[in-house]
């Protein structure tokens, strides 16, 4: 098994576990590797600090948010030459996020700004940065991962990233909340070469998804191209291990094939981040 999105301490807001604690949990699991991420931190470091003398493969990228001053290629660079697997857009300071009240670090630090970011054609101006990023992401053979972009922003980003080279992308959690994208559009990015991410912390929080709709979201994309991933870490949750379980559990009870969901949490996962 290889969870692709796990959240850890230290962080922004409270965590279960840290990034020891994280990792020693996979490797009680018989987990092969995991994704360390963070809405405000480069995990790079963090990864290679917590798999130190780990059985398992332990990864960390970047996620573009405000701590970054949004899409900067220079910190792009900075993480993939350390080591970073993966590079996201927009996360919690995505214009999707504050549009949907969610959570954000400005709401917690008032005194920072009320900034959000976005590519076109939300904002035309971003277009030049975006291509530097793909260009980078497509050098280092890392995954571009969408974020909490909105559906129309995936649309033009991801020929843009095709034609840059870029041959791992990621639709993350796109039946979330943000970018609530229609599974039709989700199997359409899909068949264009992209995968598309289902979460435990969607069927654990998210208002409205039940076991019925994302084993229908999956079914719509083809268990080929679905990554099953916990982004869990969150005090109320359960560990990684347990929540993607849950989620296994959840889908099969809906009458989707056992075994292929393993291989959303396993194969399909690792291949597409391990070089």
């Amino acid at each position: 098994m290889f969870d692709l999105h796990v959240h850890a301490a230290p962080d922004v807001t409270d965590r279960r576990a840290d990034d020891i604690d994280t990792v020693r949990a996979y490797v009680a699991a018989g987990y092969t590797g995991c994704v360390l991420k963070a809405h405000y931190e480069s995990t790079v470091g963090r990864a290679h600090t917590a798999g130190r003398d780990r059985p398992i493969r332990v990864v960390g990228g970047l996620a573009l948010n405000q701590h970054t001053g949004g899409i900067n290629p220079a910190a792009v660079e900075a993480a993939l030459r350390a080591g970073g697997r993966i590079v996201w857009l927009p996360t919690a300071d995505a214009h999707t996020q504050e549009t949907a009240g969610l959570p954000r670090l400005c709401g917690v630090a008032p005194r920072l700004p009320r900034q959000t970011y976005a590519i076109p054609p939300v904002d035309e101006s971003t277009a030049g940065a975006v291509r530097q990023v793909c260009t980078l992401v497509a050098e280092a053979d890392a995954v571009l991962a969408t974020g909490h972009l909105s559906a129309a922003e995936i649309a033009w980003l991801l020929p843009v990233a095709k034609a840059a080279g870029v041959r791992r992308l990621l639709l993350t959690h796109p039946s979330y909340t943000v970018p609530a994208m229609p599974a039709r559009q989700a199997a359409q990015f899909c068949a264009d070469g992209a995968y598309a991410e289902i979460t435990a912390f969607q069927l654990l929080h998210q208002p409205g998804a039940t076991p019925a709709m994302l084993a229908a979201f999956a079914r719509e994309v083809g268990l080929d191209r679905v990554v099953l991933s916990s982004d869990t870490g969150q005090p109320d949750s359960p560990s990684a291990p347990e929540a993607i379980e849950l989620l296994i559990d959840a889908l099969a009870g809906q009458g989707l094939d056992r075994k292929r969901l393993r291989a959303c949490a396993s194969d399909i996962p690792e291949s597409l981040v391990v070089a």
